[in-house]
């Protein structure tokens, strides 16, 4: 089955390879984006090396984001959601969270993503929603 959907990605010009979200290691920031309340699931990606800051190792982990127009700092979208961008409310807003390594605990950011400098091996989480951690383990 698995060669079968292969051939029918081949052929659609695309290849997709689907693995679990702590399948891999991740030499440097590992990075959770939790797309749930938004109707998607949760992504992950890695962040080679060593990022400056927290919006690096989001785009170093293959995610895009853009801020809220006229709130420089604000994240309002991750890799396009949602999408209108609308301005951060109580309810709706993507949180910043860490953890210390795989496997850890979210602590959410006292700090804003553009400031905050996190460490080779540790792991960095997005939520969309009222402020909830990711729905998944660091």
């Amino acid at each position: 089955m698995r060669r079968m959907l292969a051939v029918l990605a081949l052929l659609a010009g695309t290849f997709v390879v689907a693995t679990p979200a702590s399948a891999a290691p991740c030499a440097g920031v590992k990075v959770v984006v939790d797309f749930g309340s938004l109707g998607g699931g949760v992504q992950t990606g890695c962040a080679a090396g060593d990022p400056t800051t927290g919006l690096t190792a989001l785009t170093g982990a293959n995610f895009t984001y853009s801020f809220v127009p006229r709130q420089p700092g604000f994240v309002c979208r991750i890799n396009l959601l949602p999408n209108p961008c609308a301005a951060p409310t109580t309810s709706a807003y993507w949180s910043y969270w860490h953890a210390s390594a795989p496997g850890g605990t979210w602590t959410y950011s006292t700090s804003g993503a553009g400031s905050y400098n996190p460490a080779p091996g540790t792991v960095e989480g997005w939520a969309f929603g009222a402020g909830a951690a990711p729905n998944a383990t660091p």
